[in-house]
């Protein structure tokens, strides 16, 4: 399957977990994948694993909270390819703690990441898929979102504030033949979550109406379907991916 054949796709976190399957999932798909993350390690050996396979990718060190380095980054992959028609705002934070524990840094650091960041890249991105009336705005919120979450009030107002956010740009952006959509993660395998107590995984699986954890892959799926020509009529949705834990 060639879905996203010749697109340019950014992918922001995607250096490791979600973000990794998803970079290699675009790859596969035949768009070029250029990956903007913090951790230049892990990045580099992400693009290099894509290239080995026979795809094509590159990293770029970017703090997506910085809106200067966004911005250079963006022209850069201007210079670098002539266009810019995917942008997948995966990268994510969590600091977490109940409230009354919670420091204003903590809470800045969140709102940095998760809310400015997206906002940094999406403003950047629309500008310049609007000169070619063509683009896909993906942005990763949460099933948090929708009903909360003990100790993450800063995650939580973050990925609640994207789906608000995913929707007035998708209503504004729209008419330049740009759509904006957001996938809900439930529940997810990644590395870092392999990493729990046993115990904790399983009390996680039994919350989950089909009783596993999703894949990376799984989350990864829905980015490409949403960024393909497929889901051309899909504008201003909010997915969840989460083994129906919402029901």
């Amino acid at each position: 399957m060639k879905g996203l054949n010749d697109k340019i796709a950014v992918i922001t976190g995607g250096a490791d977990g979600i973000g990794k399957a998803t970079a290699m999932r675009f790859a596969s798909e035949g768009a070029t994948v250029v990956i903007w993350d913090f951790n230049e390690e892990k990045g580099t050996q992400t693009a290099a694993e894509i290239v080995k396979n026979g795809g094509k990718a590159a990293f770029m060190k970017v703090n997506t909270s910085v809106f200067a380095e966004v911005e250079q980054a963006t022209a850069s992959v201007i210079k670098e390819y002539g266009r810019y028609d995917i942008l997948i705002n995966n990268a994510g934070i969590t600091r977490d703690a109940t409230l009354k524990k919670m420091t204003p840094d903590l809470w800045q650091q969140v709102i940095d990441v998760n809310l400015t960041g997206v906002f940094n890249c999406a403003k950047c991105a629309a500008e310049v898929m609007s000169e070619n009336a063509w683009g896909r705005i993906i942005n990763a919120s949460s099933v948090v979102a929708l009903y909360g979450n003990f100790g993450q009030t800063n995650y939580v107002a973050t990925k609640a504030g994207l789906i608000g956010m995913t929707k007035t740009m998708a209503k504004e952006l729209g008419k330049r033949g740009i759509t904006v959509n957001a996938v809900a993660p439930g529940f997810i395998l990644t590395e870092m979550v392999k990493k729990m107590p046993q115990e904790v995984l399983t009390s996680m699986e039994e919350k989950v109406p089909l009783r596993r954890l999703g894949q990376p892959e799984e989350i990864a799926a829905v980015y490409a379907f949403l960024a393909s020509d497929e889901a051309a009529y899909i504008n201003g949705a909010v997915i969840s991916v989460d083994g129906g834990i919402t029901i």
